[in-house]
């Protein structure tokens, strides 16, 4: 089985403001908001929702197949994902422009402000899909538009379960281009305050009515966990698990994406593999930047067991 894993790849400048940006921002002057926020550090790390859903696949032993458009200053990052052993024969370069530029600050409370520059990402992908096969797996996760409409498409012609997470791209779709791209999507993932922005843009009455479009509704809930519902009648939520020390919540939804994927590759309901999605994404948390974590096969045994049981998979 391959797994597709699309969207971008880029650079994140991450910083955090010891304080609260509630406190800076006055509610009656939205209309003319100039503010700034002093930062305490900055890193710069490697990122993009491609690249950090691969990289927590790669963890778990897998080869996923990256789809995405890079530029010139891409070197370094390319060996980087290539000596986990990730499959980047989908990743074309664009020599006229930069890889993407990520900005990331957040608060005391965990609230991001972020600002980001496409790049390359605005190149869409020519990929032709050498070798796809019904069974194969996908996930469309945030990148360039053009390919977020394209390979949806391509997974339905060839009969490939496709996860479908809008993400920060949620802003650019209309009715029509959001309804054909998830049309037939086996999931559709989101965090809650993406839901309600695709309900009110698809004019769904309810959340349940998106699954007259989708297989399973997937919705994330931060320190909440998950929320998981089927066409079947399941409506569970899986629990976040506590971390020992929580230090940047940045690409926990991606990290929670691998965890996912490597589940249904290995043939496991959505909610058993929303279970492995809810310990990969711990890792994420506890350490700052989106591709910082590591864990070996026996702590994460003993991190999954701890909350769910017995793993019934193991990589």
């Amino acid at each position: 089985m391959s797994i597709y894993v699309s969207g971008s790849l880029a650079f994140d400048r991450i910083m955090n403001f010891n304080g609260y940006f509630q406190d800076h921002i006055l509610k009656d002057r939205l209309h003319m908001l100039n503010v700034c926020f002093m930062v305490d550090n900055m890193v710069v790390r490697r990122g993009g929702c491609a690249g950090n859903i691969a990289y927590t696949l790669a963890l778990m032993g897998e080869k996923p197949s990256i789809l995405s458009t890079v530029g010139r200053d891409f070197a370094e990052y390319r060996e980087h994902l290539a000596g986990m052993g990730i499959r980047l024969d989908g990743v074309q370069v664009d020599e006229k422009l930069f890889t993407a530029l990520c900005y990331i600050t957040t608060d005391r409370s965990n609230n991001q402000i972020t600002g980001f520059y496409a790049g390359a990402m605005l190149t869409p992908s020519t990929y032709a899909f050498p070798g796809i096969a019904a069974g194969d797996l996908a996930i469309v996760s945030p990148g360039n538009m053009d390919d977020m409409q394209r390979f949806p498409d391509v997974y339905r012609e060839n009969g490939v379960r496709f996860i479908f997470d809008p993400g920060q791209q949620m802003p650019l779709y209309t009715k029509e281009t959001l309804s054909r791209a998830i049309r037939g999507a086996f999931a559709y993932v989101s965090n809650d305050y993406e839901l309600g922005l695709t309900c009110k843009l698809l004019e769904l009455g309810r959340e349940e009515d998106l699954l007259d479009s989708v297989e399973w509704i997937i919705t994330t809930m931060a320190a909440d966990g998950c929320r998981v519902r089927g066409r079947d009648g399941t409506d569970t939520v899986i629990p976040a698990l506590p971390c020992a020390n929580v230090a940047d919540p940045t690409g926990a939804g991606d990290s929670q994406r691998s965890g996912l994927l490597f589940g249904l590759a290995h043939g496991l309901s959505v909610p058993e593999a929303a279970r492995y999605g809810s310990v990969t994404a711990s890792y994420a948390i506890e350490h700052q930047g989106t591709q910082e974590h590591s864990f070996t096969f026996e702590d994460f045994r003993g991190r999954y067991e701890a909350a769910f049981g017995p793993m019934p998979v193991t990589f």
